[in-house]
């Protein structure tokens, strides 16, 4: 399946091809896709949290250098989600409400809170492909 051009738009970037995205962590992604998530409505809490501590990122700043490719890997990972969230719910608003409320079946943590590591984050791409197809609640 090809990767839907919001996923792009989520980390700053104008669309390219899914090898491309694929290859983004080897070169990491700029600052400027932090400021990108969160005018996409994610929190810096939720950010921090996720993709790069505060501290990191002052230091990264400070450097002038690009996130590394775990903190890229984060970051897709994050956009990819929230856009699959948004297309499955058909709003931003009531798929960053579903992100950010608990679930039993996820030990009574986020779905959000899930997408620091790939595991959590292809748990949650599940749950959100069953809620799509009208097999999950």
């Amino acid at each position: 399946m090809a990767t839907d051009p919001n996923v792009f738009s989520f980390v700053g970037l104008k669309a390219v091809s899914d090898l491309e995205l694929a290859l983004l962590p080897e070169k990491g992604l700029p600052l400027k896709a932090i400021q990108s998530l969160k005018d996409q409505g994610l929190t810096f809490t939720e950010i921090s949290e996720i993709v790069i501590s505060p501290r990191t990122l002052k230091h990264r700043k400070s450097r002038k250098e690009k996130l590394s490719s775990v903190e890229t890997d984060r970051a897709l990972r994050m956009a990819r989600i929230v856009d699959l969230a948004d297309r499955v719910f058909g709003s931003r608003t009531k798929a960053l409400l579903w992100l950010r409320s608990t679930d039993d079946r996820l030990d009574h943590r986020t779905p959000m809170q899930m997408l620091v590591n790939e595991s959590g984050g292809r748990l949650v791409e599940s749950m959100l492909w069953q809620i799509d197809e009208g097999i999950y609640t």
